[in-house]
C-alpha cells in the first residue's frame, strides 16, 4: 500500500526543514569508509593498552583482520530490567570469537530507576540522567578501538541517552540488545486499585508494599506499558532491534540466541563487511516518523515526547510536537496495555505483540518499509517473531489475527481511530496530553484553577479536606530548568480517587507524568515552563481552565488586558539546588532547553519551525 499522504507529508517536511543541520551531521560523521579494523588506527602505545587486558583476545586484537564489538552496558544488579546482563558480555564475547571477531565492554553507563526514586529528591536527577548517559556512551567509544557497537539497556532514560551517544558516532554500525519483561505479577488494575485505596486511608502500607511486591517480584522489565516498554517499541520500529527482541523473557534460551544474534549481526555490518549499515544511515527521517506513528499506535510513553525531540536532533533532525500531533491524529490506536487498558507487555506480546502491529502499520501506509534496518533487511522483516527450532534461532510470521482483541486490534477495527498523544496550544503555552488512557468524557474540562507549588502540597491539600468540588490542579515550578522536570506520579491516586467520586479533575503542570499516565487528564509538560515566565507562572487561584484534548487547546479564560498585564509568579528553587547530589547537576539546569526541544542540555534551544 502506498504511504498515507500525511505520513509522507511530515516525513517531506521534516527533511526540508533539517536540510543543513542533517547534511553537517552527516558530513561530520560519515568519513570515508574505513578499509581496515579502527585499531589499526591506533599509535603501538595506545593499541597496547587497549588489548593489555584481552586474554585469549590479544592475538586477534594485535593482529587480526576481524571487526572489534565495543559493548556499552547499562548494567547493574539493582535494577530488575538490567540484572539479566550481568553475563551478556561472555556471551557476546564467545559469539564474536566463533566469527573470528573480538568484543570488549567499552564502559558501562548510570541506570538509574524512577521507580525507586519516584516522589523522593532523586527524581530531580532522572531526565538530566539521560544526558549523563549520552555523555558516558560517548566516552566509552571515544577509545576508538570498534568497528561495531551493541548497547545493553532497556529503562527510562537509558535506551535515549546510549541512543544520543552513539549517534556521535553515528559511522558505526548500533545494535540493540535488551533484556525482556519480567513474568506477569498480580493483575494492574488490582495493583492501582491498592494504591489509590491506600491514598485515601482505606489500605495499610503493609498492605500496599505486598501488592507493590507482587506486581515489581522478579528480574527482567516491569510489565506495564511505560517508557522502558515504549523504549523497547520504537528501538523495534526504528530497526535497531534484531526481529521480536523487545518482549522475549529474560533467561531463556531464546534470549540468549538473540544476544548471540545480535553479535554476529555487528560483525556482519561493520565497514569491514559487504553490508554497511552505519547507525547514522539507519536513524533518517523515516526512522524518526516511524518513531512518532509507533509511540501514538500503542498509546506509548509521553517522554519520549521530549527523548524523540533530543534523538532527532542528536541525528541531525529537527522535530517538534505539532509534528507528533499530526502524526498521531491519522494513526489509530491497536494496542490497549496498561495504563492504557488492563493488560500486560507479556499478555500483549502473547496476542500478537510487536509483530503484528507493524505489519498492520506497514499494509496501512503508516510506517517508512525502506529503512535501513540493523537486521540486514527493511522493516517489513521486523514483523517477523523468533523462535527456537532444536537449537537453531528461526523467524516466523507474527500471527494473523490478535488472540486477544480487548488487548490488540488490527487497523480496521480499532481501539480509537486517532493515536494516543494531543499537543495542546493556547494562552498558556503548549503541551503534551496522553489521552489513550483518559475516557472520552474525561478529555475536556472547565473548572477553577487549584494553585500548587509541588506534589506534596496537593496532597498536603487532599488530607486536610480542602479539595472539593471540580477543579484543574496547577502544579508549576516543574520544569526542567526549575528542578530537573520530575514526574509527579504520586498525584494519580489522589486525582483517581477524586475523579471515581465524580469530582470533575485534571492536572495541568510544566512537570512530567511519563508512561505511568492515567485515566485522568493531564496537560503536561507545558512549555514555556514557569520558571520561563512561561503562561503558567501567570495562573492565579480561581481562574477557570479550560483544556479540551481533542480540539488541541488550553486556555486561562482571563481577559486578555488582565492576562497581558499580569507579573509572572517565579518559582522559588533554592530547596531544589542541593542535596541527594543535585549540586552537581547546576550546569545541566542552566543549559537545558525546553521540552519541545527535548528538554536536553547537550545541543541548546535549536529552533524547531
Amino acid at each position: 500500500m502506498s504511504l498515507h499522504p500525511t505520513i509522507e507529508r511530515v516525513t517531506e517536511r521534516i527533511a526540508e526543514r533539517s536540510r543543513d543541520l542533517r547534511a553537517e551531521y552527516l558530513a561530520r560523521t560519515l568519513q570515508p569508509r574505513p578499509q581496515a579494523p579502527a585499531r589499526d588506527a591506533l599509535p603501538c602505545g595506545n593499541l597496547a593498552h587497549a588489548f593489555a587486558a584481552a586474554g585469549s583476545d590479544k592475538p586477534a586484537l594485535r593482529a587480526g583482520h576481524a571487526g572489534n564489538i565495543g559493548i556499552v552496558t547499562a548494567y547493574n544488579d539493582m535494577l530488575s530490567a538490567h540484572q539479566p546482563m550481568e553475563q551478556y558480555p561472555t556471551l557476546i564475547r564467545m559469539a564474536a570469537r566463533n566469527l573470528g571477531g573480538t568484543a570488549q565492554v567499552a564502559g558501562g553507563v548510570p541506570a538509574m530507576c524512577d521507580g525507586i526514586t519516584q516522589g523522593l529528591e532523586g527524581m530531580e536527577l532522572s531526565l538530566f540522567s539521560r544526558d549523563t548517559v549520552a555523555m558516558s556512551t560517548a566516552i566509552a567509544l571515544s577509545h576508538q578501538a570498534f568497528d561495531a557497537v551493541l548497547c545493553l539497556g532497556v529503562c527510562d532514560k537509558i535506551v535515549p541517552g546510549l541512543l544520543i551517544g552513539a549517534l556521535s558516532f553515528g559511522h558505526l554500525p548500533v545494535i540493540f540488545v535488551p533484556a525482556g519483561p519480567m513474568p506477569s505479577g498480580i493483575p494492574n488494575k488490582q495493583k492501582a486499585a491498592v494504591r489509590q485505596r491506600y491514598a485515601i486511608g482505606e489500605a495499610s502500607r503493609e498492605e500496599l508494599l505486598d501488592a507493590e511486591a507482587a506486581s515489581y517480584h522478579a528480574p527482567g522489565t516491569c510489565t506495564f506499558y511505560g517508557t522502558a516498554n515504549s523504549n523497547q517499541m520504537l528501538m523495534e520500529v526504528m530497526g535497531l532491534h534484531m526481529p521480536g527482541a523487545a518482549f522475549v523473557p529474560p533467561g531463556t534460551a531464546l534470549r540468549d540466541a538473540l544476544t548471540v544474534a545480535a553479535t554476529e549481526q555487528a560483525l556482519r555490518i561493520s565497514a569491514l563487511g559487504k553490508d554497511y549499515r552505519p547507525l547514522a544511515r539507519t536513524v533518517d527521517e523515516k526512522a524518526i516518523v516511524n518513531a512518532l506513528v509507533g509511540l501514538a499506535a500503542t498509546g506509548g510513553s509521553t517522554n519520549h515526547t521530549m527523548h524523540l525531540v533530543a534523538i532527532a536532533r542528536a541525528a541531525g533532525l529537527q522535530i517538534n510536537w505539532d509534528d507528533l500531533d499530526e502524526v498521531s491524529r491519522v494513526t489509530p490506536l491497536l494496542a490497549r496495555i496498561y495504563p492504557n487498558g488492563n493488560a500486560d507487555v507479556n499478555q500483549f506480546h502473547e496476542a500478537g505483540g510487536l509483530g503484528l502491529v507493524i505489519r498492520e502499520l506497514i499494509d496501512g501506509g503508516l510506517l517508512h518499509p525502506d529503512i535501513l534496518c540493523v537486521h540486514g533487511g527493511d522493516l517489513r522483516q521486523q514483523t517477523l517473531r523468533p523462535a527456537l527450532e532444536d537449537t537453531r534461532l528461526a523467524w516466523h510470521p507474527a500471527p494473523a489475527t490478535s488472540a486477544d482483541t480487548d488487548i490488540l486490534r488490527p487497523l480496521a477495527a480499532p481501539f480509537d481511530a486517532e493515536g494516543g498523544l494531543r499537543r495542546l496550544e493556547g494562552n498558556l503555552g503548549r503541551a503534551v496530553v496522553k489521552v489513550s488512557a483518559v475516557s472520552p468524557e474525561h478529555r475536556m474540562i472547565q473548572a477553577p484553577s487549584r494553585v500548587f507549588e509541588s506534589q506534596d502540597a496537593v496532597l498536603r491539600a487532599f488530607k486536610a479536606g480542602e479539595l472539593d468540588g471540580d477543579f484543574v490542579a496547577v502544579v508549576r515550578g516543574q520544569g526542567p530548568r526549575a528542578n530537573g522536570m520530575p514526574e509527579l506520579h504520586k498525584l494519580t491516586p489522589t486525582l483517581s480517587a477524586l475523579q471515581d467520586r465524580g469530582q470533575r479533575v485534571a492536572l495541568l503542570t510544566d512537570g512530567r507524568m511519563s508512561g505511568a499516565s492515567g485515566k485522568i487528564l493531564a496537560a503536561i509538560h507545558v512549555t514555556p515552563e514557569a520558571l520561563s515566565a512561561g503562561g503558567i507562572s501567570r495562573v492565579r487561584e480561581g481562574d477557570m481552565i479550560h483544556i479540551d484534548a481533542q480540539a488541541g487547546t488550553m486556555n486561562a479564560l482571563v481577559a486578555p488586558d488582565t492576562w497581558a498585564q499580569r507579573e509572572p509568579e517565579l518559582p522559588d528553587t533554592r530547596a531544589n539546588t542541593h542535596g541527594c547530589g543535585r549540586e552537581l547537576f547546576g550546569l545541566m539546569r542552566e543549559r537545558t532547553g525546553d521540552a519541545e526541544h527535548g528538554a536536553c542540555s547537550l545541543f541548546g534551544e535549536a529552533p524547531s519551525a
